[in-house]
């Protein structure tokens, strides 16, 4: 009798041969293959199933690698449509008495200043249900005891969490990141009496500075727990011992033990393989400075690298705030499936909204009526009518024209422009996307060059350059499925952090305090814990950054680590001057936390060469392409596959393949590469 394998369970150690394992990404409309090898790459595009989100991946690997062979790398939405559609387990959060109303007050911030009825602060527990639970116990700032828990105290909670019928539970003590006594001591009265099975501490989530973060990625945490734990063990049995590994959001290959025990380190686990297959294909052609565009059926994802992925220590979803590494990605929901829909006083809206997978945009011919930017693009004959797309579906324009033609008529719109305005709307959405991660950062746009990809992104990518004025675009050869590329090319990674009582700044010729190096030996113990299975230890690279701001200030600054004081104060004060535009070299600097990530080697490069499982089939040579002002005009339209390197071609001309379509505007010029990618340059 066979024994089913859990998510807890360690997987089978990592035995890629040559650079070959599995690239599966699952999107919110698509699910993307990419098998690797010592040859030409098979990519695969398939339907995502809403309710059974691992099913299309699983099914295409049993019949692309039946043996089980290669590893599988493994990038998902599970963790952030949890979050967005509020489907996580019922959790209890356990606090210090007297902050019940931690989460629910926050920081005391507006999110709308001139709104005298704001909406709620977005949390995932009512500060008044019988969830919401209090433990008499008290830390100091130091982290000295005030007042421990008592035995009684312990029995007290263990009763209560049992009564409000938590499958989950989340402990986020004060002051726990100096001394996590008190949180262990509940964590241990939780397991003995069997409610310890989703358990999360916020000593062990986030052990920085700030209850409020540390509480709402803690409850996050646990809310995901059951979710992921579930997902990652159907998975695993679909897999059938296939070695798994999941994409985090700080760009890096994660242990399942890891993602079921920190799913929060995985909501931004899709975007993140997109932006690491945006800067390996840029960097084979000699591009360090780019900005990522990742349009999908449902969103649409923008990123800054310059050399590596720029990292935050937080991001935002669905309204809670994560404090875990992730890359600094910005979504919009502007994809080629959001719905339109006319708000009041007449205005345009394009999502959140989203057709999905099924019965997708109305041009799908799957019997889905809202009208979606992708029948825009339709009516505009940007997306030719009868155009195969990867999963064999064929355009119809008279569908898509049909699904606008209401938005049209309460607009007072012909249909060509309404279809004109909701294209430039998403292009609007987009631009204000990619100016807050550059501009706003500090970075020139025109010094940067724009990695288009995803299904949608070629559509809009040229309006966009130049709204920004940026000089060239790189489409990639396998652009609609470049986020599972990037999975394949990912380093197994783990990140870690650990706050520190905050000390004086060594004076001059001094060195830190011991107690950094011993917490720096800490996070890379946990590191080489968690990358166990996944990689060769010895072949392991370090990096250490560490937060610091100055005094009086409320939010920090990361820094790469330098040992010398001196010389960590002027890199710090160099990234403010470059941030914020001055820099205050009276002022005393403090060093607030430990930052620590460890990398093994990707397990596959880039390919020279492509395979689609079934070759496009011949269509029209030409579109009619709707101008601004209702102008016809006739374009060509042309294979990608079929470019030869070194091939060029003026727009205006519509691109076509298996995986994506790009519209070359007027004005660009487009360069075939040897690597199967496109540069598109204007003039």
């Amino acid at each position: 009798m066979s024994r089913r394998r859990s998510a807890a369970t360690p997987p089978p150690p990592f035995r890629a041969a040559a650079g070959a394992c599995c690239g599966m990404d699952v999107g919110g409309t698509f699910t993307d293959i990419v098998i690797t090898g010592p040859g030409a790459w098979r990519l695969e595009k398939l339907p995502s199933r809403p309710r059974q989100p691992e099913q299309p991946g699983v099914e295409a690997l049993r019949r692309l690698d039946p043996e089980a062979l290669l590893p599988a790398l493994h990038g998902s939405t599970v963790a952030t449509n949890a979050l967005l559609e509020r489907r996580g387990a019922r959790t209890a959060l356990v606090l210090t008495a007297g902050f019940a109303d931690l989460l629910t007050l926050g920081r005391g911030q507006r999110g709308d200043l001139y709104r005298f009825d704001p909406d709620p602060r977005p949390t995932l527990l009512d500060p008044d249900s019988d969830l919401n639970l209090q433990l008499e116990e008290r830390l100091d700032a130091s982290g000295a005891v005030l007042q421990a828990p008592s035995a009684a105290d312990l029995e007290g909670l263990v009763r209560r969490v049992a009564a409000s019928g938590a499958e989950a539970v989340a402990v986020c003590l004060l002051f726990s990141w100096l001394d996590d006594r008190h949180e262990r001591a509940a964590a241990t009265a939780l397991r003995r009496a069997g409610l310890g099975r989703f358990l999360s501490l916020s000593s062990q989530v986030l052990p920085l500075v700030r209850e409020v973060e540390r509480a709402s990625t803690t409850l996050a945490n646990a809310y995901l727990m059951p979710v992921m734990r579930r997902y990652l063990d159907r998975l695993a049995r679909g897999l059938a011992g296939r070695p798994l590994a999941v994409m985090g959001s700080h760009a890096g290959l994660l242990a399942p033990r890891a993602a079921a025990r920190l799913p929060v380190a995985t909501v931004l686990s899709g975007p993140a393989g997109g932006v690491l297959g945006a800067r390996a294909v840029a960097r084979r052609q000699g591009l360090e400075r780019i900005l990522s565009l990742d349009m999908g059926g449902t969103s649409t994802d923008v990123a800054l690298c310059e050399g590596e992925p720029a990292l935050d220590g937080w991001s935002v979803v669905g309204g809670i705030a994560i404090h875990r590494p992730s890359l600094r990605i910005h979504t919009v929901g502007a994809g080629g499936g959001s719905i339109l829909e006319v708000a009041p006083g007449r205005l345009l809206k394009l999502g959140p909204r989203s057709a999905g997978a099924w019965p997708g945009p109305a041009a799908y011919g799957r019997g889905g009526g809202e009208p979606t930017l992708t029948d825009a693009n339709t009516v505009l004959g940007r997306l030719p009518a009868g155009l195969r797309l990867a999963d064999g579906t064929r355009l119809d324009a008279s569908a898509a024209a049909r699904a606008l033609a209401p938005v049209a008529r309460r607009m007072g719109l012909s249909l060509q422009d309404c279809a004109l305005a909701a294209v430039r709307l998403a292009d609007a959405q987009m631009e204000r996307a990619l100016r807050r991660i550059s501009v706003e950062a500090g970075v020139d746009p025109r010094e940067c060059s724009l990695v288009a990809f995803g299904g949608a992104a070629g559509m809009h990518a040229c309006a966009l350059a130049e709204g920004l004025a940026i000089p060239r675009v790189l489409v990639p050869a396998a652009a609609g499925l470049l986020s599972a590329v990037g999975l394949a090319t990912a380093p197994p990674s783990a990140s870690g952090m650990l706050s520190l009582a905050l000390r004086p700044w060594p004076g001059r010729g001094h060195g830190w305090p011991p107690a950094v190096e011993a917490g720096y030996r800490r996070l890379l113990v946990a590191a080489r814990r968690d990358l166990g299975r996944l990689c060769d230890l010895n072949q392991l690279t370090v990096q250490r950054a560490a937060d610091l701001r100055y005094e009086g200030q409320s939010w920090e600054l990361t820094v790469p680590w330098v040992a010398d004081p001196a010389a960590l104060r002027a890199a710090f004060e160099s990234q403010h001057q470059a941030r914020f535009g001055f820099h205050l070299p009276e002022r005393r600097t403090q060093l607030v936390a430990l930052r620590l990530t460890a990398r093994c080697l990707p397990l596959a490069e880039l390919p020279s060469t492509w395979s689609w499982p079934d070759p496009q089939e011949a269509g029209p040579s030409s579109t009619d392409l709707v101008l601004p002002g209702g102008r016809v005009q006739r374009a060509p339209l042309v294979a990608h596959q079929l470019l030869a390197p070194g091939a060029s071609l003026r727009g205006p001309a519509v691109l076509t393949q298996p995986d994506s379509t790009l519209l070359l505007a007027s004005g660009w010029g487009l360069t075939a590469l040897h690597t199967g990618d496109l540069l598109l340059e204007r003039g």
